[in-house]
């Protein structure tokens, strides 16, 4: 008798010290799931400055949001994601801006109003650009992160002096050094 409750405690504390494991892994594995994200999306190929995207990750699956020009940058980010290891359900909610002269037109002047003002030039440096112009029938939203409140006002400002913009909502993130 002694015995066999002693199988049944041992096989119990197994069961335990298994289900803690898998537990623990739970979150690594989550955050290796946010990194591998980050990563392809930022890889991919055609995303640019005009294009906003984010994503949650829900344990294994990953929500994708925000806005891009081309829709087939919509079905790119679904796809790498898909792939990425442990990654179960892709809800991909990206709105893909219609096509617009008038916003194609807006988005080229608030590029050279934003990123040609002398002290924002810094943040045109590098592959991908930290502050998205996201424009939406005359719209704008400005996306993305600066190193300071003034940097922020001064995108603000440089967006609302651009001719043909209706309003700006500057949400713009100031990153904490």
């Amino acid at each position: 008798m002694k015995l066999g409750t002693i199988f049944v405690a041992c096989t119990l504390l197994a069961l335990a010290s298994a289900v803690l494991a898998q537990q623990d892994q739970a979150p690594r594995s989550a955050e290796r799931i946010t990194k591998e994200v980050r990563h392809e999306l930022l890889m991919l190929p055609y995303l640019g400055v005009f294009d906003n995207l984010a994503y949650k990750v829900d344990g294994y699956n990953v929500t994708l949001v925000g806005q891009v020009t081309r829709p087939t940058l919509k079905s790119d980010a679904e796809n790498v994601v898909k792939r990425i290891e442990g990654v179960e359900h892709v809800d991909n909610q990206i709105e893909v801006l219609p096509p617009s002269p008038m916003d194609e037109s807006l988005r080229r002047q608030l590029y050279r109003a934003i990123y040609g003002y002398p002290a924002l030039q810094k943040y045109a440096l590098g592959v991908q650009q930290p502050i998205r112009i996201i424009v939406r029938n005359g719209k704008v939203a400005l996306e993305g992160v600066v190193d300071n409140e003034g940097d922020k006002n001064i995108a603000n400002i440089q967006a609302n002096g651009v001719p043909g913009v209706f309003s700006v909502s500057n949400n713009l993130q100031v990153v904490k050094n």
